[in-house]
């Protein structure tokens, strides 16, 4: 199947295929697994126009909201994070896609900038992972007998928000308080949301590793509220592309709508069942696989930028 604004040929089962195994994932650990499926496009479908960003995005439109419902039905939705999220990263979007078009329409510098900032975040959370110590066993009700292991979740696995300021967010989750200052928040993902405009990844791949390695947030409780971030952030970012794409009529800007929405309803499945099953995974196996998986990701571009 050839896709005429991309200039893509490839069999329409490869995009739904490809997005349901990446969204499945990565929607465990607040992602929607654009920035997966950006390296696919650019290197294995050979898409490095500027508006593969776009078509990245369109794919968070129509892939995120099945994953986002599920978080919300389970009470795992923190929306003061979700708002602050929203807010920082929105205006930033915007900055970041005027920035891919005119400062980095070379896919080769485009790859180098994504592998940096990628590399950075990656080694951070990897780096947490090892100096944290093994947690200790604890002795509960209900606990089972040594050498069964209990995956099930517990009964108080929803978030309970105690408050939401202008100087910080607090919620509780599993009998533990956890807070952050909003407006920390909201500047970190107004820089993020330069980084993801321009990424073509609407953020969440960015902002989801800071809230773990940085603010010390479970995985578990912010995955909903950074899918959501980015469901907002790719709509605008979409906007913007397809607003300036008259402007430069000699790059092709706006999306491929055709190959985004086949990305779309793959990742629309992969996206419900990994938010479905996250609350089974334990958080440490989630954490180690954003940081394997975006180091490995982050190498590759920066390898290829200098090989």
């Amino acid at each position: 199947m050839f896709f005429p604004v991309s200039g893509v040929e490839v069999s329409p089962v490869v995009p739904p295929l490809v997005a349901f195994c990446v969204s499945f994932f990565a929607s465990m650990g607040g992602i929607s697994g654009a920035f997966l499926l950006l390296p696919f496009q650019m290197s294995v479908l050979g898409y490095t126009n500027p508006s593969v960003s776009a078509t990245n995005q369109l794919f968070n439109i129509v892939a995120i909201p099945s994953g986002v419902y599920r978080y919300i039905r389970e009470k795992r939705m923190v929306w003061p994070l979700t708002l602050a999220v929203a807010a920082g990263t929105l205006p930033g979007v915007f900055i970041g896609a005027y920035a891919r078009v005119v400062w980095l329409p070379d896919p080769k510098l485009f790859k180098l900038f994504a592998g940096c900032v990628l590399l950075y975040i990656g080694s951070r959370l990897v780096r947490d992972l090892l100096k944290k110590k093994p947690a200790q066993p604890q002795k509960a009700q209900g606990t089972e007998p040594r050498g069964i292991v209990n995956t099930a979740p517990r009964p108080d696995f929803f978030v309970q928000v105690e408050e939401f300021s202008s100087r910080r967010i607090a919620y509780s989750f599993q009998g533990t308080r956890y807070e952050c200052p909003t407006m920390g928040i909201f500047a970190l993902s107004f820089v993020v949301g330069i980084i993801g405009g321009t990424y073509g990844i609407g953020g969440g791949a960015i902002i989801a590793p800071f809230f773990v390695a940085w603010f010390g947030l479970p995985v578990h409780t912010i995955s909903g509220a950074t899918l959501m971030g980015t469901f907002l952030t790719s709509v605008a970012g979409v906007t913007f592309y397809m607003i300036i794409a008259p402007f430069f009529p000699e790059q092709s800007v706006s999306p491929d709508w055709l190959l985004g929405l086949m990305f779309g309803v793959g990742g629309v499945a992969g996206m419900y069942l990994g938010a479905r099953c996250q609350k089974y995974v334990p958080a440490v196996a989630i954490k180690w696989m954003l940081g394997v998986v975006i180091v490995s990701t982050a190498v590759k571009y920066v390898g290829e930028y200098f090989w």
